[in-house]
């Protein structure tokens, strides 16, 4: 398993991480993605470990709090062998105060998550999204309170527009603040929105992506043809809405390539698709998810291997859509402003 810097930092994470969000299987929405209880967990992260994957990243929300514990008694015993990546910000009960990044809610969720896991420190802890409502000094203040307590040691964000990264760089550095150094972002082979703008704040700051949802929300499997229903079981039956919306036919173009690429490497659509992004500008580490061991070990198999030059082109090209304004402008200013980077 090959490890990455995570950003800027002197820190280093293993490429594949993996996403606990199958763990605990809660509510309507979680469980469709899966329910791993503690002992399918215990071998889930045993194969991991035995693989070299050693991040493991959850969320207070996953399943109301259940996959933060599920996690935590699967690595009873074992915490010195483990990194741990969880995330807070979105509501967690009907408390007035239980959402956002304020100062009274991110200590709570902090305190709360350190309980559930079983831990007295959190590798990496990532706001879930953005919080409008309270200001950012408050919430970067709390945080460097947070590190310099020992509670956590790195920090990041997810789901955060460009601007609002750069803002909060900006006050880190007037405060001296932590910086954060990890950006949890979407990003696929039919997600690309990450590399306008989100990928060269990466590059010029130096935070490292964390990639989610690497197959696009399901869809990257293999599974979904032209022509062709929604496989029996999909947690896109039940939350293909709520995701990240993608043209048919679209999909069925990169899905086209991914068959070629796969055919000429004899590799599986998904283990194609999770090594193009691998070898992509600013990505640390990727989260790979799996309801089972088998999808767990088809998962792994992404790395240890590369796809040539010529593999990757066509991908891109399979994959590419239409600049947005301002970035089509800019790309015929690349003399002076490479930016968004040419891939």
């Amino acid at each position: 398993m090959e490890f990455r810097r995570l950003g800027a930092s002197g820190f280093k994470v293993p490429v594949l991480s993996f996403g606990t969000g199958t763990f605990g299987g809660k509510g309507e929405f979680f469980s469709a993605w899966g329910q791993t209880d503690v002992a399918e967990a215990k071998r889930l992260i045993d194969i991991c470990l035995d693989a070299g994957l050693n991040l493991f990243d959850s969320a207070d929300i996953y399943s109301g709090g259940a996959a933060e514990s599920v996690l935590g008694e699967a690595i009873k015993g074992r915490r010195d062998k483990v990194l741990i990546s969880t995330k807070a910000t979105f509501r967690f009960s009907d408390e007035p105060n239980d959402v956002g990044s304020s100062r009274h809610h991110l200590i709570k969720a902090v305190e709360g998550s350190l309980k559930r896991l079983g831990t007295d420190y959190i590798d990496l802890f990532q706001l879930h999204g953005f919080d409008a409502m309270t200001p950012v000094e408050e919430t970067l203040s709390t945080l460097d309170d947070l590190v310099r307590a020992g509670k956590i040691r790195y920090t990041g964000v997810s789901n955060f527009s460009g601007w609002h990264l750069m803002k909060s760089l900006a006050v880190a550095d007037r405060y001296g603040y932590t910086r954060y150094v990890a950006n949890q972002a979407y990003y696929s082979l039919i997600g690309r929105d990450y590399e306008w703008e989100q990928m060269p704040l990466g590059l010029d700051q130096g935070v490292g992506a964390v990639v989610w949802s690497p197959l696009g929300w399901g869809r990257l499997t293999g599974k979904i043809r032209r022509g062709q229903p929604l496989p029996e079981v999909s947690r896109l039956h039940k939350t293909g809405d709520m995701g990240p919306q993608v043209d048919n036919e679209y999909l069925y173009r990169v899905v086209d390539a991914l068959d070629e690429v796969a055919k000429e490497t004899g590799k599986t659509i998904p283990q194609v698709a999770l090594n193009w992004l691998l070898q992509r500008p600013t990505v640390s580490t990727v989260v790979v998810g799996a309801r089972n061991e088998e999808q767990l070990r088809q998962n792994l198999g992404a790395v240890g291997w590369n796809l040539t030059t010529e593999q990757v082109a066509k991908l891109d090209a399979a994959s590419a859509v239409p600049a947005v304004y301002p970035y089509w402008h800019q790309q015929g200013f690349a003399e002076r402003n490479p930016f968004p980077v040419k891939l």
